[in-house]
């Protein structure tokens, strides 16, 4: 078989007599304009062959099953082994379930990661995968028609035969559907919205290209944007009783896109422990509010920083205690607090130049950008303060590289720095439909192997679960968030490492003698729990 492969496949059809050479030149001809597709879904398009030959003859030629698939052929609910998020990234239907086997169908079976991720996706529910190729454009086809449901229920809601109708439902249909951010996004022919739901994008719309300009219109008079600017521009709807909507326009090649940051005013602050903290309340106490010190958060963009910092304010915040907040810009309103909001006239460093000379106890700076306002945060821990930042770095252990590469000192680094903490979000198993199932021995495999890794023994006599989708969850299997992390509390050990200049590297391995654990571990001890998934976790720290 692997001698067959190493003809090109134009060649192979031509000499089985599915196509002519004729064929050929007007596919290699079509595929100039459209690089990406392949040479048999291009004969497919240009209609050259019977498609059921074609489809049979190139699956004979790569060694696999080659099917037409149709609606009529898949005999189960797709989204009931596979998420619609998975199945459009790795081009996959699965269309039949017999005997322990699951019939799948691929458009790229020579992608060998897509092929395993579905594999395991399937090994751990129990089922044997049993692989097809088909024309890519079916798969398409047949993917859209399940986020149909979503178009259309936007499209035809009351109101819509106006745009202002239209407007109005793709906010109200992010806002019943639970979403962080609404995009809007003028692409060649049409005009996309997308929903991000559970950190996670969704598509939910495709509108007529006509609609565009008015599209773009209304969203700037809604947003008090300047209507002829065709340049990046930042503004608010306030439209909405429970909702300040942050608008971000941006313009692309096909227009402008829009971004709806969707933000609840006086959200109620979540407590440490619901967002997943997994140290005990008394472990919490020893961790934060330490004097002469701050306490620094850890992670990239949109994984909960801002969150946890203020459930850790609020669950400090008391009428004995001067709490002030240095925030770009102020998002949660708490009360008690004296919040200030910079702009771009201000800065973090000035802001908190004139915060220490109104008496806090306890200072809140949203982000540690840059060496001067980090000189002036351990300024703030050196004389008695309490600070409280973020910085953007992937662990515990590297924000203290990170405050090196700044340009702060080691001494400085030491002497303040208590506790760094360092968090990701990962999808938790929606309730509705979760399943519940064995571990499987792959499983068991990889998560032993991470224990042993850390000197960490996990009880896997347990149940785990599987994502399965149902309405309650948008068909994802996955409904909400919760926090994986890692805690760093400096020893006296570790100040020295810094002191005397150690590598990060160094400092981790000193760090996972004593009570240090890195993210992975709190991972797994949430899948354990029935939280998330094996799978989510790797999506988040490529654990496999």
């Amino acid at each position: 078989m692997s001698m067959r492969r190493r003809q090109p496949m134009g060649v192979e059809l031509v000499k089985r007599g599915i196509v002519t050479e004729n064929d050929i030149e007007n596919a290699l001809e079509y595929q100039k304009d459209h690089p990406s597709k392949k040479i048999g879904d291009i004969l497919y398009i240009l209609n050259a062959s019977e498609p059921n030959k074609l489809i049979e003859a190139i699956g004979d030629i790569i060694g696999t099953k080659g099917i037409l698939l149709t609606h009529s052929k898949i005999k189960i609910k797709i989204t009931d082994y596979i998420s619609l998020d998975v199945a459009k990234k790795n081009k996959v239907v699965p269309f039949e379930v017999s005997a322990g086997k699951i019939k799948v169908c691929f458009a790229d079976t020579a992608n060998n990661r897509n092929m395993d991720t579905v594999r395991l996706l399937f090994l751990n529910r129990g089922l044997v995968m049993e692989t097809y190729v088909t024309f890519e454009s079916d798969i398409d086809r047949i993917l859209q028609s399940l986020e149909g449901t979503a178009t259309t229920t936007l499209e035809n809601e009351g109101g819509n035969d106006t745009i202002t109708g239209l407007v109005d439902s793709i906010i109200k249909t992010g806002i019943k559907r639970r979403a962080s951010d609404i995009h809007i996004e003028p692409m060649q022919d049409m005009v996309r919205v997308r929903y991000r739901i559970d950190g996670e994008l969704f598509t939910a719309a495709k509108i007529s290209k006509e609609k565009q300009h008015q599209i773009i219109g209304r969203l700037k008079a809604i947003s008090n944007m300047h209507q002829e600017k065709q340049e990046a521009q930042d503004g608010r709807i306030l439209l909405y009783d429970d909702y300040n909507i942050r608008v971000s326009s941006q313009p692309n090649v096909y227009g402008e896109k829009f971004v709806l940051r969707l933000l609840k005013k006086n959200e109620d602050i979540r407590n440490i422990f619901e967002l997943g903290f997994p140290s005990t309340e008394e472990e919490l106490k020893k961790s934060i509010n330490k004097k002469n010190s701050i306490t620094i958060i850890a992670a990239p963009t949109g994984e909960g920083k801002t969150t946890t910092l203020y459930s850790i304010i609020d669950y400090l915040n008391s009428p004995e205690i001067n709490i002030t907040t240095i925030e770009d810009p102020v998002e949660i309103r708490i009360s008690g607090l004296n919040q200030i909001e910079i702009d771009s006239k201000s800065s973090f460093s000035g802001a908190l130049r004139t915060v220490l000379r109104q008496d806090p106890d306890i200072i809140l700076v949203g982000e540690i950008r840059d060496r001067e306002t980090g000189e002036i945060a351990i300024q703030a821990g050196q004389t008695g303060h309490y600070v409280l930042s973020t910085i953007h770095t992937i662990d515990a252990v590297e924000v203290i590289t990170r405050l090196r590469k700044m340009g702060l000192s080691d001494y400085d680094i030491a002497s303040t720095l208590a506790t760094s903490i360092s968090e990701r979000l990962v999808r938790k198993l929606c309730p509705e439909c979760k399943r519940e199932r064995d571990f499987s021995e792959e499983e068991k495999e990889i998560i032993t192997n991470i224990g042993k890794k850390y000197g960490v023994e996990f009880d896997l006599s347990g149940k785990t679960y599987d994502a399965i989708g149902c309405k309650h969850c948008n068909n994802t299997g996955y409904y909400d968030r919760t926090g994986i992390f890692e805690i760093l509390d400096l020893t006296d050990e570790l100040k020295e490492m810094i002191m005397s200049g150690k590598s990060s590297l160094e400092i981790r391995q000193e760090a996972l003698k004593h009570n240090y654990k890195p993210l992975l571990i709190d991972g797994i001890n949430k899948v354990i729990k029935g939280k998330t998934t094996l799978e989510e976790l790797n999506k988040k720290l490529l654990i496999y």
